[in-house]
């Protein structure tokens, strides 16, 4: 992940609805939300939720799939992880260990399924 999208990526993060929906589509799991449920759970209206994850997608954080006629919505564990990865890039001016506990939550992140690290 370069500078350009770790700040595309933050930048979407940076409102509350949207964290909101990021950690929900997390804990989700690969299998994702239709966005009636994000729209429920997150307390939005359902043009206020298409504006948040326009912008979410917008920063590649989330995925979107056509499923019947709902539209399932998951997080992209690809791009968190390397938002993840792009923040302990330069990690603690070489003492690593100093990063361990968050180096392997991150590493944990990355191979969540439904919501549980494996």
């Amino acid at each position: 992940m370069n500078e350009r999208q770790a700040l595309a990526s933050f930048g979407a993060l940076s409102q509350e609805t949207r964290l909101q929906i990021v950690r929900m589509l997390v804990i989700a799991g690969p299998n994702g939300m239709p966005a009636g449920v994000i729209a429920e759970k997150a307390e939005v209206s359902p043009s206020n939720l298409s504006f948040h994850l326009k912008e979410l997608e917008r920063a590649g954080l989330i995925t979107q799939q056509r499923e019947s006629r709902s539209i399932i919505y998951s997080a992209n564990y690809d791009a968190l992880g390397s938002l993840v990865r792009f923040l302990m890039e330069d990690c603690c001016g070489g003492h690593p260990e100093i990063c361990a506990p968050a180096a392997a939550i991150a590493a944990c992140c990355a191979s969540t399924v439904e919501g549980k690290c494996q």
